[in-house]
């Protein structure tokens, strides 16, 4: 008999390396109620499930979303069609806000650089002086 991807099972250890996360991780995302692993007495067994939402949760923390936009999308996710639908929804209006932050923020940086380097270039004329 052969296993399906459904079938498939991480242990905390083999899900941290998978990811590139710690353990410590993975059980703060346990805490803050993000997954939800079996329990087997004191060990942890993770389904494709938690596979999937810790995927989500790490893309958005690297998106700089907050903890609880993550949960919003989320919890949205158990497979479904009509649940991947509302959450790609979701998820395309806040990565729409993300982009519009991070065109302003590029466009601060490109200022500010134009900034430094009038006085950089200021100070340079003002040395060449003094010589």
């Amino acid at each position: 008999m052969t296993a399906t991807a459904e079938d498939r099972t991480w242990s905390i250890g083999e899900l941290a390396d998978e990811l590139g996360v710690t353990t410590r991780t993975l059980r703060f995302y346990e805490a803050e109620g993000l997954i939800s692993p079996e329990r087997r007495g004191t060990s942890r067994l993770y389904r494709p499930r938690e596979h999937a939402r810790m995927r989500l949760i790490l893309r958005g923390r690297r998106f700089g979303m907050t903890l609880a936009e993550i949960g919003e999308i989320v919890g949205m996710y158990d497979g479904a069609a009509t649940s991947e639908r509302r959450q790609l929804e979701t998820l395309l209006a806040r990565l729409g806000e993300i982009r519009a932050d991070l065109h302003e923020r590029q466009s601060d940086l490109a200022r500010l650089l134009r900034e430094v380097e009038t006085v950089g270039d200021q100070c340079e004329t003002r040395l060449r002086e003094l010589t």
